[in-house]
């Protein structure tokens, strides 16, 4: 992608997750991107085109994959410690904020897919990793599925609220938030 492109798509991309996709407008994202609005169609062809070209871009997409959950002790506290840092290390308020900007019901269809692909591999990950707990006789059987989700949904929530209201609602700091959540976790599991 030329430099010209690449001006156009950051625009659009860093505008969307400020205001919106249908508050942003071809002629907002010409001017952040300091271009001509006809620039801006001889190198694209809409609004859209612009956002999908940039969700093809890693640095516009939760770069959450498999691999970066490898890193267990197996041990469950440390090892749901790892899991919720690093889902929150890349997913952030930014993130959350464009995420939201791009379920506009004129680009969901296109977009649904790369927004899912963070709670899937999460949840996805995380089974496996309570499978593997189990097989190794350090967790019972239990519904891993639900187990997962209720991690994840945990720790979507906290990087929800930060996003959204910062510290206007909460001022438990990231950290503390995760020990003290996967110690609440860990000891609701003990006693299943």
């Amino acid at each position: 992608m030329d430099e010209t492109s690449q001006k156009i798509v950051d625009a659009a991309m860093s505008l969307i997750r400020d205001k919106g996709y249908v508050a942003t407008t071809t002629k907002d994202i010409a001017r952040e991107a300091g271009v001509n609005e006809c620039t801006l169609f001889r190198k694209f062809k809409d609004k859209k085109d612009i956002v999908l070209n940039g969700l093809s871009q890693e640095k516009w997409r939760g770069n959450i994959t498999p691999d970066i959950f490898k890193n267990v002790k197996w041990e469950l506290e440390p090892d749901l410690e790892m899991f919720m840092t690093e889902y929150m290390k890349r997913i952030t308020p930014d993130f959350v904020n464009l995420s939201i900007g791009l379920r506009a019901p004129q680009l969901y269809e296109d977009t649904a897919s790369m927004i899912m692909k963070v709670p899937e591999t999460f949840l996805t990950a995380l089974i496996e990793y309570f499978e593997k707990m189990e097989e190794k006789g350090r967790l019972p059987h239990l519904d891993f599925e639900c187990l997962a989700l209720t991690v994840f949904t945990s720790t979507f929530g906290y990087t929800f609220l930060k996003a959204s209201f910062d510290e206007k609602l909460s001022s438990v700091e990231q950290k503390d938030f995760i020990q003290k959540s996967v110690r609440v976790f860990c000891r609701g599991i003990s006693q299943m």
